[in-house]
């Protein structure tokens, strides 16, 4: 994203997919590192060649960010707002409200299979 005042430091190509919860985007590289206290923004590698860095990403991410949607994934699980909507806190604006079904379909089957191996529910609102 251009418009950040800051830029695109490592290239506009580098901040791509990376880590458990696929870090991407400039804004998120930039903010991930300020949360860590490690430059991302510069450079975005470390979330792919550190697999601590990798893994604080993901952490980050998954506790304290609501992305598209309206809650952080965290919170939509313990709160019972269901897995739906940790798709849609992540990848929200490419897949739900029906612009990538396929993939939504994928994510909830993948959680299905998850649940089943822990013997747990997969409980409701599956979908975003």
């Amino acid at each position: 994203d251009w418009s950040q005042p800051y830029g695109c430091p490592a290239g506009q190509a580098a901040y791509y997919g990376r880590g458990p919860i696929q870090l991407s985007w400039n804004f998120n590289y930039k903010a991930a590192g300020d949360a860590l206290g490690i430059d991302l923004l510069n450079n975005p590698w470390q979330v792919e060649n550190n697999a601590s860095v990798a893994w604080k990403t993901g952490l980050w991410y998954w506790n304290t960010q609501s992305g598209p949607g309206t809650m952080t994934p965290h919170n939509a699980m313990v709160n019972g707002a269901g897995f739906g909507q940790t798709i849609r806190s992540i990848n929200g604006s490419l897949e739900c409200d029906g612009k990538n079904p396929a993939q939504v379909q994928s994510r909830v089957d993948a959680y299905q299979r998850f649940t089943q191996i822990l013997g747990v529910s997969p409980g409701s609102n599956l979908y975003c």
